[in-house]
């Protein structure tokens, strides 16, 4: 059948019966296509995805040479052209090419990262191949594809609904309607919406573009949002790079006044602002990100928008579901309770009639496991199945056993015994075992059964899901870090305490009902000092956080259910549990392959090592633009001579822009509190770093003039004082990475060795320049040897002076924090 017809039917599927539709893509709907029949509709038609629009990476590296810095440094070679200084011509070409080359790598590394980091959340689908149910990526479906749609999925493709009740579904997505709609055999579903409930089989009519969604808009969008951290940091650009402006515009009157050429005059300040200006900010905060990711990844947490790392690093508070993280979600059936006069084998036997092994739940697999007679199961067929979810808390089934029809259900035992219409007796008896066995840490199914004459209930299967062996230290170590957990589950309350206890989570549980009753700031009161919440609906947790975010906490929350996505959206960080529905994980943040807590914990480790770095950086760059804005800027104005080159300037700009882009591989120790910004802080511990910079440097120069009697009045003396202060700027300015780096001592944590290296090298080739006088004057080993003793001092006594900052900003924090508390 050739591509056009396959695609041909999508615009008609709608108005055609479900017998047309499977007759026109030839499939037969209980064996589903052949697996060559399938890969050769694929060839034909095409994956099923919307081809995202790709940027020329030539295109993509001439971008690096257009804006306003690429601009600066560019009017900066066209007049060093103009004055004939064609070796400062070929320097500043230089530098414009490898600042193109260094971030075009780094963008091209960051976004392989992503494309990682997206094929490790490929949408996955049910399929029937070769008569045989699959899982395959979605982009895999062709037309005429028969494929299983459940709650929580998101439709992958244009499908025909041709088996099955019912599905509720959010087409809000398509149409902006946020009311769902329910569809049944022989309606239409589109790509992008989510199931919201239900149960159905469907064929595929439409694949990638062809689909409804395709041909109106594409299906992965990039979300541009701007963290704390860009926001941060682009303010602090804007600060640095409005201080460079004035800074090097009050230059630039005084020594016009002094009557300096215009076009060498305007060549030194289009250079100076260049150097001072943070160009590698942008690519230093995507790699960075990028790469953090990376290491999240390997840590089976997927990172879905870069700026939940740092929201990550914030959080204060973690709301945790019990089945699945905080427990093993490997449910054992134990001493189940067989009633009015049924056997247990009976009650196992309707229960398990009500469960469907193929839907892989934990439940409906741990019953199956308990049943003795598999062969009397086989015996019987499902007419019609109710799938489990969070409002109904029950699954139902209609089946056929011998000729005899009947329908069985097993769900929530309050649920059941509202179905059986339980009288006051039974209910009391039941509701007193299932709160005795709740005791013991017990989650407990009741079992119906209904042969035409109304529901009767048949017995109560305890079930036990332990806590994970690393559960409790997980909780430990979060609890020593700054980040309490509270506990979420929509299990009974005394189950809830007892694993709450057993974890060290505490014993604090409140119910649904208190959510439901406590309005306003007790409800803030009331989430605040919970160490957790039982019997709650999705619904309850979108409430939870909502309150915890309005008493300033930061707030991560875990979800699995399609319910679940509002609240996931809400909090600071959404995480989706391992086997988490389609629609959490497109709701999160954060994606979990692996089950527990433990993946949380070192998601939340690996995003304070990030902030840390981040940090770190904000402080160098600070701290450099001052060091070297102002003392360039106030010895011309105090020495009427340029204490460096224009083209000094740039190599310097160059060389310390090398090392600092390996700061995303650093080794850093993570804070024992929550990470956030503190702008006081970071400005003025690089305010004193850099002015003690300006100070020292002034220092040596005026030992090189006033001890050494260099004079620089004469043209060599001043090249030689040009040359040693620039060696003097490169080496402490690469030094000053490894200040900024740490709170405590700058030995106190090993530096990554692609940070000490490349710092090392470039001090190396600095250092050779100005030893031999490669495009500066040679100043010799002698001269270099004091330098570096000279830095080196200078660099113990910043160390120092750091040290005595961050002690002064902690005592300051702790008498806040004992102000606050009395």
């Amino acid at each position: 059948m050739p591509s056009g017809d396959l695609q041909g039917i999508a615009q008609k599927a709608k108005h055609m019966s479900v017998e047309e539709v499977l007759k026109y893509l030839n499939v037969d709907p209980k064996r589903g296509l052949t697996t060559e029949e399938a890969k050769r509709r694929l060839r034909e038609v095409g994956p099923n995805e919307i081809p995202e629009k790709k940027v020329s990476p030539i295109v993509k590296f001439l971008s690096y040479f257009w804006g306003p810095i690429p601009w600066m440094i560019e009017i900066a070679a066209i007049l060093s052209a103009i004055v004939h200084h064609w070796e400062d011509f070929g320097i500043i070409v230089s530098l414009l090419i490898i600042n193109a080359v260094v971030g075009f790598w780094q963008e091209h590394k960051a976004e392989n990262i992503m494309e990682y980091l997206k094929q490790k959340l490929t949408l996955e689908v049910r399929v029937l191949r070769d008569g045989e149910w699959k899982t395959i990526p979605a982009r895999e479906l062709v037309p005429g594809d028969i494929i299983r749609l459940r709650m929580g999925d998101i439709i992958p493709a244009d499908v025909k609904l041709i088996e099955g009740d019912f599905l509720t579904v959010d087409e809000s997505v398509l149409t902006g309607e946020s009311v769902p709609v329910t569809k049944k055999v022989g309606d239409m579903v589109y790509s992008g919406s989510i199931v919201k409930r239900g149960e159905m089989t469907g064929v595929v009519v439409a694949t990638g573009l062809h689909t409804y969604f395709g041909r109106t808009v594409q299906l992965v969008q990039s979300a541009k949002t701007t963290s704390e951290y860009q926001k941060l940091v682009i303010n602090i650009g804007n600060y640095l790079i409005v201080l460079s402006l004035i800074m090097v515009s009050i230059m630039f009157l005084v020594e016009l006044h002094r009557g300096k050429p215009v076009i060498e005059l305007l060549r030194f300040a289009l250079v100076l602002t260049v150097a001072a200006i943070p160009a590698a900010l942008p690519a230093v905060l995507s790699i960075t990100m990028a790469i953090g990711a990376y290491e999240l990844a390997k840590r089976q947490a997927i990172v879905t928008k870069l700026v939940a790392i740092e929201e990550l690093a914030a959080v204060d508070t973690l709301c945790a579901d019990k089945t699945g993280t905080l427990t093993k979600n490997q449910l054992t059936v134990n001493n189940p309770i067989a009633w009015d006069g049924f056997s247990v084998d009976e009650m196992l036997f309707y229960a398990a009639l009500a469960s469907k092994e193929e839907n892989k739940d934990p439940i409906d697999l741990a019953v199956l496991g308990a049943v003795k007679e598999k062969d009397q199961l086989k015996a019987c067929k499902q007419v019609k199945f109710v799938p489990f979810d969070p409002v109904i808390k029950h699954t139902e089934a209609e089946v056929e056993c011998n000729g005899k029809r009947f329908r069985t259900a097993k769900g929530a035992p309050q649920v059941i015994l509202d179905m059986v219409k339980a009288d006051e007796k039974l209910r009391e008896e039941v509701m007193k075992k299932v709160e005795e066995l709740a005791r013991e840490g017990y989650r407990t199914l009741g079992v119906a059964v209904d042969f035409g004459d109304g529901w009767r209930f048949v017995g109560l299967i305890p079930l036990f899901d332990p806590p994970r062996d690393d559960s409790a230290s997980t909780v430990k170590f979060l609890q020593r870090n700054g980040i309490r957990v509270k506990m979420i589950t929509g299990d009974h309350i005394a189950i809830a305490r007892q694993i709450a206890k057993i974890l060290g989570i505490g014993t604090r549980i409140h119910t649904a009902e208190e959510l439901d009753r406590a309005k306003g700031h007790e409800l803030i009161k009331l989430c605040e000092e919970a160490d957790g919440f039982a019997q709650v609906y999705p619904e309850h947790k979108f409430k939870i956080v909502k309150a915890l975010q309005e008493a300033g906490h930061k707030v991560a929350m875990t979800g699995d259910g399609v319910n679940d996505a509002p609240a996931l959206k809400q909090a600071d960080v959404g995480i989706a549990v391992s086997g988490a529905t389609d629609a959490a994980r497109a709701a999160a943040d954060i994606v979990l392959l692996a089950s527990g807590i433990s993946v949380i914990k070192n998601a939340i480790v690996e995003a304070r090592k990030i902030f840390q770095r981040m940090y770190s950086y904000v402080i160098y760059r600070i701290t450099e633009t001052i060091r070297v804005l102002f003392f360039i800027t106030l010895s011309i104005l105090a020495y009427n001579f340029y204490p460096v080159t224009a083209v000094m300037i740039i190599l310097l700009a160059l060389l310390n822009d090398l090392p600092i882009i390996t700061i995303a591989y650093d080794n850093v120790k993570i804070n024992r509190r929550p990470e956030k910004w503190n702008i006081r802080e970071i400005l003025t511990v690089s305010t004193i770093i850099g002015s003690m910079g300006v100070i020292e440097t002034f220092l040596l120069m005026w030992i090189l003039i006033n001890y050494f009697g260099i004079s620089y009045r004469t043209a060599t003396g001043l090249a030689l004082i040009q040359s040693m202060i620039f060696l003097k700027l490169a080496v402490a300015g690469h030094l000053t990475i490894f200040v900024t780096r740490t709170r405590g001592p700058f030995w106190s944590i090993m530096p990554g060795k692609w940070l000490f290296w490349s710092a090392v090298g470039t001090k190396i080739l600095a250092t050779l320049i100005a030893v031999y006088g490669w495009g500066v004057a040679a100043i010799g080993w002698k001269y270099a040897a004091f330098i570096w003793v000279y830095c080196i001092v200078w660099f113990f006594i910043e160390d120092i002076t750091k040290r005595a900052a961050y002690r002064f900003f902690s005592w300051e924090v702790e008498h806040q924090r004992h102000k606050a508390a009395f």
